[in-house]
Order: C-alpha cells, then sequence, then structure tokens
C-alpha cells in the first residue's frame, strides 16, 4: 500500500474517484471498469479487504491512526471524496447530457468499454482453452444480464438495502454495471435521481439555514431511504472486496478472463442505437410513475441504416470513446519511457 503520495499523486486519485462515480452513475457502465483502466483495481480490492475484524478492533480501541494506517486510509479517502463529488457534479452534468444528447453520449461510453476490452486483454498473456471458456462464460452472463427485463420501483427499506449491496458489484467487478442492475430492479430513479436530488436539495436548505425540509414527509422518506440504500453499499461493498481479493490471489488469470469477457458482453447495454418501450394501459397510452416519468420496460436494439450526420457524428464518438481510454496507455508507456 502507498501512504506517501505526492499532491499530484492526491490529485490524481480523488479525479480518478470523480470518474469511478461518474461511471457507476451510467447504466451500462462499470466503475471498476475506470479502476482496471486506470491502474488502481488490486490496490482498491485490497484496500477494501482490510475492512475486516481487525481493523474494527482499533477502531474501538481508539487506534485511529493505526485504523487509517492499516485500511489504506489515504487512498479509500481520496478516492471516496472523488466519487462524493462526482454524484453532485459530473453525476448531473451526465443527466443533461443523457436527456438532450443521448446518442452520442452511449456512443461515447460504447467506444469506452471496447477500449478497455484492449486495454485489458493486451497483458493478459497466452490464452489457452481454460482461459477462453471463462472469457465465453463472461461474455453470456454480460449478454444475458443486458437483455432482462426491468420490474417495477419498490421503496421497501428491506429491498433498498439489498439493491445497495448487489448495486455496488459495479465497482467492485468490471463490466457488471450497478446502475443497470438497479434499472433490472426498477429502482434506478428512486434510488440514484430522487434520492441524491433531495439530499442535494436538503444541504442546498441547510445552507440557507432552511429547515422547512424536516416537515416534508416526502423528503424524509427519500432521505431515509439514501441512508439505507448507503448502508447496504458499504455492506456490499466490504464483502464483494474480501471475496474478489480471495478470488484474485488464487485464480488470477481466470478472474480476469471473466472479467474482460463480462465487459465485452455489457457493450449490448450501451449499444447507442435503441429505442425504448414504454408500459402502455389498455388504451395504448404510456403509463406515468408517481414521479410524472414516462414507465420504460426496455430496449429495442437497431443497426443504422443510413449514414446520417447524426450517425457519423455517432460514429465519431465512438471513435473519441476509444482513444480516450487509449490515451491512458499511451501517456502510461511515455511516463515509463522517460524513467527508464
Amino acid at each position: 500500500m502507498y501512504e506517501n503520495r505526492s499532491f499530484s499523486d492526491k490529485s490524481w486519485l480523488v479525479l480518478k474517484g470523480l470518474a469511478m462515480g461518474a461511471a457507476n452513475k451510467v447504466p451500462g457502465v462499470s466503475g471498476g471498469v475506470v479502476a482496471f483502466v486506470a491502474g488502481f483495481y488490486e490496490e482498491f480490492i485490497y484496500s477494501l479487504q482490510k475492512v475486516n475484524r481487525k481493523a474494527f478492533k482499533l477502531i474501538l480501541g481508539g487506534r485511529f491512526k493505526s485504523f487509517y494506517k492499516y485500511t489504506n486510509g489515504q487512498f479509500l479517502s481520496l478516492l471516496i471524496l472523488g466519487m462524493v463529488i462526482s454524484y453532485f457534479s459530473v453525476s448531473k452534468l451526465l443527466d443533461y447530457l443523457i436527456v438532450h444528447y443521448e446518442l452520442y453520449v452511449w456512443s461515447a461510453f460504447f467506444g469506452m468499454i471496447m477500449g478497455s476490452i484492449y486495454f485489458i486483454a493486451k497483458d493478459f498473456g497466452e490464452w489457452n482453452r481454460k482461459y477462453v471458456a471463462y472469457l465465453l462464460s463472461g461474455i453470456i452472463a454480460g449478454i444475458a444480464i443486458s437483455f432482462l427485463e426491468p420490474a417495477k420501483e419498490n421503496s421497501n427499506l428491506f429491498f433498498v438495502f439489498f439493491c445497495g449491496i448487489i448495486s455496488v458489484s459495479g465497482m467492485t467487478l468490471p463490466g457488471l454495471s450497478g446502475s443497470f442492475i438497479l434499472i433490472l430492479f426498477g429502482n434506478y430513479v428512486l434510488l440514484l435521481v430522487d434520492s441524491v436530488n433531495a439530499l442535494f436539495d436538503t444541504f442546498a436548505n441547510i445552507f440557507e439555514w432552511d429547515f422547512s425540509w424536516v416537515h416534508d414527509p416526502e423528503r424524509i422518506e427519500l432521505l431515509k431511504v439514501l441512508s439505507v440504500f448507503s448502508l447496504g453499499s458499504l455492506v456490499g461493498l466490504v464483502s464483494f472486496s474480501h471475496l474478489l481479493a480471495y478470488v484474485l490471489k488464487r485464480f488470477k488469470k481466470a478472474t480476469y478472463a471473466v472479467i474482460i469477457g463480462f465487459i465485452a458482453g455489457s457493450l449490448g447495454v450501451v449499444w447507442p442505437w435503441k429505442e425504448k418501450n414504454y408500459d402502455v394501459n389498455a388504451l395504448g397510452e404510456i403509463r406515468i410513475d408517481a414521479n410524472g416519468r414516462e414507465i420504460i420496460t426496455g430496449y429495442d436494439r437497431y443497426f443504422p441504416t443510413e449514414f446520417s450526420t447524426e450517425t457519423i457524428w455517432a460514429i465519431v464518438f465512438v471513435v473519441i470513446g476509444v482513444i480516450v481510454v487509449l490515451s491512458l496507455d499511451w501517456y502510461d508507456n511515455y511516463k515509463k519511457s522517460k524513467h527508464v
């Protein structure tokens, strides 16, 4: 673990956390892919693994400095700081871009995931039948998940806690999008839009010294939902990290093969050209949820049949997405050559 980081390294860690948080917000994109491509995936997993019985003993014994050092606290706190900042900044920008430039956003992420597959696979080494089988199983699982139909929204707190545990998999398992899992569970809008916006509005009210929100039952309910979801995410993050750390130590190449397959399979989720399917009533009218939004039941994916200006720009954004990821590899090679 690395505790003595320069100011530049610390700033980069916050930015990486920012990118990871933004990726976790987008359905089909995994924050774990960001960690993998940015080169801190294993340190992230092994740091989370340190949140164990010994760590809790250090806290209960009042040995906070030892706890901070044992859990690689500087690394985790800077990364988490970036994620928190992201949820109130980059995530808001992404929400706007997806509404107004949906095709181009999906195109850019599609390109980034394609670039990530190359980035992770290039140093894999020799492939044999066993690893190809792991790769195919990852691809099949990723594709199968991408074609599942979403459920309806459920604000039951036990279910929200479970959503937190499962959705955090996007940070620990590259290729498995936590936000897309929430769509399948029907709770994406409730947990990553409404409740986050409620927290943002609450902070804004407190800053203005306005506490009228304490008498708003809807706001209180959303804050309660967000708290339970956050607790479930924390439990899931620590649990998954222990499992993955164990697997990475004993079956590293096999795990990487499955991860590469998962990421490849997830391309179906972020395929840019798709049409929304809406829930309709007997009269053919689109159903609206409690918050006035049209209820989406899935997507129909298609290939563009003509090279319109929109299609050309979408392809350009795919290429830009690939270049963004590959530029990290070029920059890494440049830094290595400077130190030779």
